[in-house]
């Protein structure tokens, strides 16, 4: 319990002062950081469907990014972040469907923010 509390120290302080701020017309980085802070411990340790918290605040994040710019930063946020987290990649893939929602990124450092940003102006066709 005290690593998982560590753990999400870190990720605060790496939100607050690391992380660039983006325009106010963006997702905040600490709204991301907010939401999915829930998800910490089943993304490192944990296994089979997230806790209900958690998926709350995938939900929560899935309604608050609309907009491209909106993805775009959550996208370079949850990179930024999942840098200094070790995730469980098949956990962090399949996160937002096993909540039952979709989310234009994974929780993963290797993501390409452009390539979800692009399919998303692409799908809007």
């Amino acid at each position: 319990m005290t690593s998982v509390l560590k753990s999400l120290a870190i990720i605060s302080v790496l939100g607050i002062f690391f992380i660039p701020h983006y325009s106010e017309s963006a997702i905040s980085c600490s709204v991301v950081i907010q939401d999915l802070q829930p998800c910490v411990s089943y993304l490192t340790s944990g296994s089979g469907k997230p806790p209900e918290t958690c998926c709350d605040g995938v939900k929560s994040l899935a309604a608050a990014t609309t907009t491209s710019e909106d993805k775009k930063a959550a996208c370079q946020c949850i990179k930024s972040v999942a840098n200094s987290v070790t995730v469980k990649p098949e956990l962090a893939q399949a996160l937002a469907s096993n909540c039952g929602v979709s989310l234009p990124v994974d929780a993963s450092p290797t993501v390409d923010c452009t390539t979800y940003v692009l399919s998303d102006i692409y799908s809007l066709d």
